[in-house]
């Protein structure tokens, strides 16, 4: 059984491509946990993945896409009442992701995953059980997650949570706060970006921000800070880790090929979470940059994923070895 395990949202990314000077979009499989599990698992890892998506030809192809990167579709449901999430994607003039979401509680498989169809047995044998936040903004879909997240820690599985921030699919700000905050209680650890770490604490400065979540039960803290590198706070210290140097092409799936191969060195090391060294710490986000850095330098969030072969080539190169 797999020892990386996420649930959530598999969807069909519509990214932006210049098609002889016209707009056009090419379809690929997406989706924040579908991503994660997709990069640990191209690294040699053992994932799998829990979730809805539609008895439909997008469905077809996210469950053949998954199964070519070696992820475990056993608690994935193909349902026929219900469709595949669709997002549009393209980058701003600033440099920004703009998304467009064609998906609502009524006609969307992922938000209509129930607690009852969760596959609880991958969760039983897993190590780590991964979960964002796109699936918490409505009913029953929310619940499913919430539940599997606090059926993980009650069976003393690894939980790891993603806010994922998009305010777009949240009906206001308030209840999207207060789920995620909600959400964030079953975390052992957290990946953020800075914005999200305020979001969740409504702290003033990042070390509150870390001291609150650390003081809550959260073990491990993960700030991305793009260009810059990385934050990892845990009670025994905070330190920062430089990000790799690369060409950026698309950001689409970058933060998510971090924390898969930051989650994915987690569970090679075989450590219990709190022996972890600063060795350890700088293992796993050192290899969490690195796949970021090479995702980024490509277009598409899963076709932009690297082999384990070109992330220890990548990092033997940087080091000048």
């Amino acid at each position: 059984m797999p020892d990386i395990v996420a649930i959530g949202e598999l969807l069909v990314d519509f990214t932006h491509i210049d098609a002889d000077g016209a707009d056009a979009y090419k379809p690929g499989a997406g989706g924040a946990p579908a991503n994660l599990v997709c990069m640990a698992s191209k690294l040699g890892g053992s994932t799998g993945f829990i979730g809805k998506i539609g008895r439909d030809m997008f469905g077809f192809a996210l469950q053949k896409e998954l199964r070519a990167n070696g992820v475990d579709t056993s608690g994935l449901i193909l349902d026929p009442n219900y469709s595949t999430t669709l997002a549009f994607v393209r980058n701003t003039p600033e440099g920004e992701r703009d998304f467009v979401f064609y998906r609502s509680p009524e006609t969307s498989a992922d938000l209509n995953i129930r607690y009852g169809e969760v596959n609880r047995e991958m969760i039983d044998s897993c190590k780590v059980l991964y979960y964002g936040s796109l699936c918490l903004t409505s009913e029953p879909s929310k619940t499913a997650v919430l539940s599997a997240a606090e059926y993980a820690k009650c069976k003393g599985r690894l939980t790891a949570f993603d806010p994922n921030w998009r305010p777009t699919l949240w009906k206001d700000k308030p209840s999207a706060l207060l789920t995620m905050r909600q959400a964030a209680k079953f975390a052992d650890i957290i990946k953020v970006s800075e914005d999200e770490l305020q979001l969740l604490t409504d702290s003033a400065t990042l070390v509150m921000s870390i001291a609150k979540l650390l003081e809550q039960g959260v073990k491990v803290i993960v700030v991305t800070q793009g260009a810059k590198g990385c934050i990892v706070a845990t009670h025994k210290g905070i330190e920062t880790y430089p990000a790799y140097s690369a060409k950026i092409v698309d950001t689409l799936g970058a933060g998510d090929s971090f924390f898969g191969g930051f989650l994915y060195k987690l569970c090679a090391l075989g450590k219990d979470i709190e022996e972890l060294e600063p060795a350890d710490i700088e293992a796993m986000a050192m290899l969490g940059n690195a796949c970021g850095a090479l995702t980024s330098s490509r277009k598409g969030a899963i076709p932009g994923m690297p082999s384990a072969d070109e992330v220890r080539t990548f990092i033997r190169e940087a080091a000048g070895k």
